[in-house]
């Protein structure tokens, strides 16, 4: 009994209920319990979550105590007679066709009257037991594998060789990881740090989220024509005509965004009218400016002035 199968099972007999027990007393095997001693208990991660979901406490029988749960012994030994061993002999040529022919005879299982009192397992069913049912949730539980991982330097998770993005506050962290079908949540000591869209396709997929980056990676990443051509409206139309020159000129465009990320980063150092004035003495002095000779400018300039002491 694989994990998957064991949540599938629990989700189907929920539906076909009709609504969620208020406890489960399951075996101890491996996709439900981890450990079970007399002083500890340790559930399986996703089958603690399932129970979440339908709002059940999970109470596993004693280790080697069949009476436990004797009713649902004998209720399979029934069942495997009454559908498996009255199959045995038809012939089923795809799933579909077998899954029609067991549901055929677990419905004529369950109206088949008692022998010692009245009434079927369907009607004491109705009667006796559904009132107790919670309320199923607006959705079946989708499965989740729990998985560690360690944030890389680069504020990134691999998770089956595909990466996304943390805080950068976690780098070199250990986060518990919860994949489903479409999505990865990522936690930090019971907290959740991120989710992303789960991705499928080509290895080495990269999801990031800008919020996740350091302030120096997001003015990198932020840099696009349009935005270096909006900087460069604001310091002056020398330093505009500077801009667009680099953008044309260069042989690629993240060539050119990156000589104009340097040029921007002069603002640390320097005024707007410091840059403008650099970019209007290039200007007039050649017909290819370089992000290199405008820097050179104002620190020529300032070295120059003399000193107020």
């Amino acid at each position: 009994m694989n994990l998957h199968s064991w949540i599938t099972a629990h989700n189907n007999a929920y539906a076909y209920f009709g609504g969620s027990t208020q406890i489960i007393v399951p075996d101890n095997l491996k996709a439900s319990v981890t450990k079970h001693t007399s002083k500890e208990l340790v559930l399986n991660s996703t089958y603690r979550e399932m129970a979440d979901h339908y709002n059940t406490v999970v109470m596993p029988a004693r280790v080697r105590s069949p009476k436990d749960k004797s009713s649902v012994e004998g209720a399979v030994g029934a069942i495997s007679t009454w559908i498996i061993a009255a199959l045995r002999n038809t012939h089923c040529f795809s799933i579909d066709e077998l899954n029609e022919e067991v549901w055929r005879k677990l419905e004529e299982f369950n109206r088949r009257p008692f022998t010692r009192k009245k009434g079927s397992r369907l009607s004491a069913f109705e009667e006796e037991e559904k009132f107790a049912l919670s309320p199923l949730p607006s959705t079946p539980y989708q499965i989740s594998v729990w998985k560690t991982a360690k944030v890389r330097p680069d504020y990134h998770i691999s998770v089956e060789s595909m990466f996304y993005s943390v805080p950068y506050e976690y780098i070199n962290r250990d986060v518990e990881v919860r994949l489903s079908d479409s999505l990865i949540e990522i936690y930090f000591n019971h907290m959740r740090v991120a989710t992303h869209k789960r991705l499928y396709g080509k290895y080495g997929q990269l999801s990031t989220v800008r919020d996740h980056m350091p302030d120096n990676h997001k003015l990198y990443v932020d840099q696009t024509p349009d935005a270096a051509i909006e900087w460069a409206e604001n310091i002056g139309p020398s330093t505009l005509k500077v801009v667009r020159y680099i953008l044309d000129a260069s042989t690629n465009e993240k060539q050119g965004l990156q000589s104009i990320f340097s040029l921007k980063k002069s603002e640390r150092s320097y005024t707007k009218y410091e840059i403008e004035r650099a970019c209007k003495m290039i200007a007039s002095m050649t017909n290819r400016p370089t992000v290199k000779s405008i820097q050179t400018i104002p620190r020529t300039i300032k070295r120059m002035m003399p000193s107020r002491n």
